[in-house]
């Protein structure tokens, strides 16, 4: 589970500039959690993902990611190879602002780096080195640093696809080069039906191009909907309702922050309370949804569909 609250190695109010090894190698689902403060004079502060420490030659940085003030508000990734600077990725949408705390969480994937601050998806960094041979973690510029905390789980690893606590009744699964892939539509049944203090979780990646997707809680033998999720990303709305008795009922769309963009690696939690559900996406709670169909016990299968590609599903 993406938690950031079991982190290692953290290390407390280091000085800036701040070089410091890696203590284990970086796999898909290792997580580097930066919290720290804005000064008033920043001008610039960058968090560097290096293969060694050299000064001279300057070793490589994998992930060069770069926050600007000056001029137009950015930030800019890139990667040094053999003391060149390769192609600049610039973001426009700037989560930082001066004499405010900030939050950096940087998830390791497969083939790229995901990054959120304060809890909101910021960007996509595709790796042009691999991340296993960064070994070194350097801050510098204008920044203070409060804490870095790492957390090395391998959950992701091989991001092998599992459905525990849950019984597929879709189409079978499709086997490509010997791993499973879960195909959509995706429907199964729960192993316990839902009552207050059940979860269920649901990792997918977002595709490139997503419009939108969706994940219900069912009624298997009615078909009614207990709670529909579907975000859409071509307007960025968050859209929950319910499917009772042949009808829909009213959309409930507010929503502090839009937790989804195309591309994105996203875990969400489902959470059955007593009264309501409890939505949480990437670790950060999103909504609640007062229940509807007041008889949880009913609620026996989970649906998903849409613009993602599936990887994990959990029910406990």
């Amino acid at each position: 589970m993406l938690s950031l609250n079991n982190l290692q190695n953290i290390i407390y109010n280091p000085t800036v500039p701040y070089v410091g090894t890696i203590s284990e190698q970086l796999k898909p689902g290792s997580l580097i959690v930066i919290r720290g403060h804005i000064p008033n004079d920043v001008d610039r502060f960058q968090v560097d993902l290096q293969l060694g420490n050299s000064l001279k030659p300057r070793a490589d940085v994998a992930f060069h990611f770069n926050p600007r003030f000056k001029r137009s508000n950015c930030i800019v990734c890139n990667t040094l190879t053999n003391e060149k600077w390769g192609c600049e990725e610039i973001t426009y949408d700037m989560p930082f602002r001066k004499e405010k705390s900030f939050e950096i969480v940087i998830l390791v994937l497969k083939n790229k780096f995901q990054v959120a601050v304060n809890g909101k998806h910021t960007l996509l960094y595709a790796h042009r080195i691999g991340p296993e041979k960064i070994d070194t973690l350097g801050i510098y510029g204008k920044v203070n640093i409060h804490s870095i905390g790492f957390s090395f789980s391998s959950g992701l690893q091989n991001m092998e696809t599992s459905t525990l606590g849950l019984t597929q009744i879709s189409r079978e699964n499709v086997r490509k080069s010997g791993k499973t892939q879960l195909s959509l539509p995706f429907e199964a049944r729960l192993n316990t039906s839902m009552g207050p203090g059940r979860t269920v979780v649901i990792k997918g990646e977002v595709n490139a191009n997503a419009k939108g997707f969706n994940v219900d809680l069912v009624v298997g033998k009615s078909r009614d909907i207990a709670l529909h999720l579907n975000p859409r990303l071509n307007v960025k709305a968050f859209v929950r309702n319910s499917f009772l008795q042949d009808a829909w009922g009213e959309e409930e769309r507010n929503i502090t922050c839009f937790p989804f963009s195309p591309g994105m690696y996203f875990e969400m939690i489902i959470y059955c309370d007593l009264r309501e559900f409890k939505v949480a996406v990437n670790g950060v709670h999103n909504l609640e949804y007062k229940h509807r169909l007041k008889e949880l016990s009913r609620i026996d299968t989970l649906a998903v569909d849409g613009d993602i590609h599936l990887l994990d599903l959990r029910s406990w």
